[in-house]
């Protein structure tokens, strides 16, 4: 399998020239990329304006190679050295649900090198799983569990089965963290919002776990930085209505956190993994 060589040769490479590679190679993907290219232009043009969005959108693909070539490069015996290059706002609040015995709920953007922020939990001895895509192949999603592993996150595949419920909410109760993927609504099934100024729609699985808990969700953003360090955002927990219909209490949650992941792209909007269509007026253009 090509994902497998690719990581069997960039063990061997020192790391900063495994980030070399992964650069290059997220710019010579931005050179071929397409009708992939112009829907990032798009994505930048909602972030930040028109002004420069193109050339946000090439450091995208740049950042989105490096974000790869960490991943193939991370090995068991490196996970302590990358967390000695990661800073952490707000790992006061995190500490803090750790120590009353909380559960707790990551919601991320796909930015930076997401994976990382799991070293805070293997660091802290904070129990994490995180809920992950069911891809096609079987030799491809037992590679990238065992790498999260890696970095101390527990994984449950997407299955819609009762039983990956079952474990997040038991890691809940245990007073551990789920971790959940919250920019992107793959199951076209999720709560609609205002984004970046557009209707679209996003999960609701982070804030219906919380108000099912009563855990406390943070927006947590990943982001590189310069050489090969890592910043871990962790903001306040979101604030989602008490009263109201079960539905109603998850539309105005949701939406508060659509508004707090904004506020973490727009910290590096080139570090945003947006490739694919996102709001609906995108796919109307495919």
């Amino acid at each position: 399998m090509a994902i497998r060589a690719a990581a069997g040769a960039m063990a061997i490479v020192p790391e900063r020239l495994a980030l070399r590679f992964g650069r290059i190679g997220g710019w010579i993907a931005w050179l071929i990329a397409g009708d992939r290219r112009q829907m990032a232009i798009r994505h930048m043009r909602r972030v930040g304006g028109e002004e420069a969005a193109e050339e946000r959108a090439r450091r995208m693909y740049s950042e989105y190679g490096r974000y790869w070539a960490e991943v193939l490069w991370m090995r068991p015996r490196r996970a302590h050295a990358a967390w000695q290059r990661v800073t952490v706002d707000g790992l006061d609040l995190v500490l803090a649900a750790r120590d009353a015995g909380r559960g707790m709920i990551f919601a991320l953007p796909h930015m930076g090198n997401w994976e990382i922020a799991g070293t805070i939990a293997l660091h802290e001895q904070i129990e994490l799983v995180a809920v992950a895509e069911k891809l096609g192949s079987r030799r491809l999603v037992d590679w990238f569990i065992k790498l999260r592993n890696t970095l101390g996150i527990q994984i449950v595949l997407a299955d819609g089965s009762r039983d990956v419920f079952r474990k997040m909410f038991g890691v809940i109760d245990r007073g551990g963290a789920v971790a959940l993927l919250s920019d992107r609504d793959l199951s076209g099934r999720g709560v609609e919002v205002d984004f970046f100024g557009e209707k679209t729609t996003l999960p609701g699985g982070a804030v219906s776990m919380g108000i099912r808990t009563g855990a406390p969700v943070f927006p947590v953003g990943s982001l590189f930085q310069e050489g090969r360090g890592h910043r871990v955002v962790v903001g306040p927990p979101i604030s989602i209505p008490t009263e109201g219909a079960p539905d109603q209490r998850l539309s105005a949650g949701v939406q508060v956190l659509a508004s707090a992941l904004e506020d973490l792209v727009r910290l590096a909007p080139e570090q945003w993994h947006l490739l694919q269509p996102n709001w609906p007026s995108d796919r109307a253009l495919q």
